[in-house]
């Protein structure tokens, strides 16, 4: 009788154990974006707590903010755009860019349904979240495509989320905003009008990139290495388990409609989310671009100094995602 009472207590000693030498993970993401499925799924499904994190996910709702937060060190790791993380570098930041969610700018413009071009919208209001955010840059991006001057022929409203851009159509006290999935999905459903696709353009971009205070990487490299295992599963998780997936979307959504949660589940897992965190340098060559029109010192930066590839570097050489994907 004695012999499975000291099982159960050795037990529950080794679990209390394991608890306590789990090392915190404060793990931030800067919208509500299908982009950040990797993130949602490793958190719902363990995979962070069974590489040892005790993981906390947090909503801060547009990049520049969460690049501050992080400089305060209120975040380990966070994934926001690439801009809004180079822009805080180039500040005097000590970030580093370990990986991408996403390689590409992921945002359509939406208007009201009597706005049928671009160019309608000359002097009228556009909601973005926050200036150098991939939202603001994806808004000059369209209007300077189409002849607009962002800064003299436009009103760029700063709304501080993507749902609250959403929140300002429906209201109607803007005329257009730059919505991504699954908010764009539900834009539609509600009969506004998709003026251009800044996803179809496929301009190479890191959105959002995930990065780290050059402290945490000397300090804590090993629970790097964690992040980016669980990360890897969560991804691979995705990709497998449909219904799980789209519970998560729901979760973080806050979106109930299934057609909308499909749609969304079809076009990040199916065709944007990269199964890896991997870094397209090209994309942050875009990046520090974007930023050179704002801060002078980008125009003598080069992609380079601010990305650390090692962790990226051992996750493939660990063999899990080989694994993975076999």
């Amino acid at each position: 009788m004695k012999l499975p009472v000291i099982c159960a207590a050795l037990a529950i000693f080794l679990s209390a154990s394991t608890a306590l030498a789990a090392d915190r993970m404060r793990i931030g993401y800067s919208s509500i974006s299908g982009a950040y499925v990797g993130i949602w799924v490793a958190h719902d499904a363990g995979f962070f707590a069974k590489e040892g994190l005790e993981d906390q996910i947090i909503l801060i709702p547009n990049g520049t903010q969460l690049a501050q937060v992080t400089v305060a060190g209120e975040v380990d790791i966070a994934s926001l755009g690439g801009a809004a993380a180079l822009a805080a570098a180039l500040s005097g930041a000590d970030f580093k860019v370990i990986g991408a969610n996403v390689n590409k700018l992921i945002f359509s413009l939406y208007a009201r349904p009597d706005i049928k071009r671009v160019e309608d919208l000359k002097g009228k209001k556009i909601g973005i979240t926050r200036i150098g955010t991939s939202a603001d840059i994806s808004a000059r991006y369209a209007l300077r495509q189409h002849k607009l001057d962002p800064q003299k022929d436009v009103i760029l409203l700063q709304l501080g989320a993507i749902s609250s851009v959403a929140g300002a159509l429906k209201a109607g006290t803007i005329d257009a905003g730059m919505v991504s999935p699954p908010t764009l999905f539900l834009m539609e459903k509600l009969g506004f009008k998709e003026l251009v696709s800044i996803t179809d353009m496929d301009l190479a971009f890191p959105n959002p990139a995930l990065i780290v205070l050059g402290d945490i990487i000397r300090k804590k490299p090993d629970s790097i290495d964690r992040f980016m295992r669980a990360y890897a599963r969560g991804v691979h998780h995705a990709r497998t388990d449909r219904e799980f997936t789209i519970k998560s979307y729901a979760k973080y959504t806050t979106v109930q409609d299934t057609a909308i949660l499909q749609r969304a589940y079809d076009f990040y897992v199916g065709k944007i989310v990269e199964k890896a965190p991997y870094i397209n340098m090209a994309g942050m060559k875009n990046a520090l671009d974007e930023v050179a029109k704002t801060i002078p010192a980008a125009k003598n930066a080069t992609p380079e100094q601010f990305v650390d590839m090692r962790f990226i570097e051992r996750l493939e050489k660990s063999g899990l995602l080989t694994e993975l994907y076999k």
